[in-house]
């Protein structure tokens, strides 16, 4: 009776994937780069436990913000595999990375800001683009002819 019980608790991917939104081949590739675990049945079916589901939002919340999966990983990877993460947990996390969402947002706004100067001139300047070469890198790399590859469109 106790496994019949345990049994009822796991869900199907999908169950899973009904359950979070979130689409079942997202869910086998979440599984694949270690963001959620399964057991496999007799039958190699995967089944999840429900705690999964708060994993699934924790992973899609800090995509929304812009958090690479490889930062998720680590983080979840601080946690035991069967912790159920808090809303204390997420707190700290998000807390963490405040300062890598703020130099995102820098870099973002200063993109904007330079994006028209960069196009608007036609020119591509290397010495003066934000995109191609932001903060001068290029002059840093030493002396000599330094220019962009023209593209094949337009």
């Amino acid at each position: 009776m106790t496994q019949l019980t345990w049994k009822t608790h796991e869900l199907t991917v999908g169950d899973l994937a009904q359950r979070s939104g979130v689409p079942a081949s997202a869910l086998r590739f979440y599984e694949r780069e270690g963001l959620i675990h399964s057991r496999r049945t007799s039958g190699n079916q995967r089944r999840y436990t429900r705690d999964t589901l708060r994993r699934v939002a924790f992973v899609r919340s800090s995509q929304r913000v812009g958090i690479p999966l490889a930062r998720i990983r680590e983080v979840l990877g601080l946690f035991p595999e069967d912790h159920v993460l808090t809303k204390e947990d997420w707190a700290q996390i998000s807390a963490c990375w405040r300062a890598d969402l703020n130099e995102r947002i820098e870099q973002l706004e200063n993109l904007r800001d330079h994006l028209t100067d960069c196009i608007g001139c036609g020119c591509l300047s290397i010495d003066k683009c934000a995109l191609a070469n932001p903060y001068d890198r290029l002059g840093e790399q030493g002396t000599g002819a330094r220019r962009l590859l023209k593209s094949s469109c337009c």
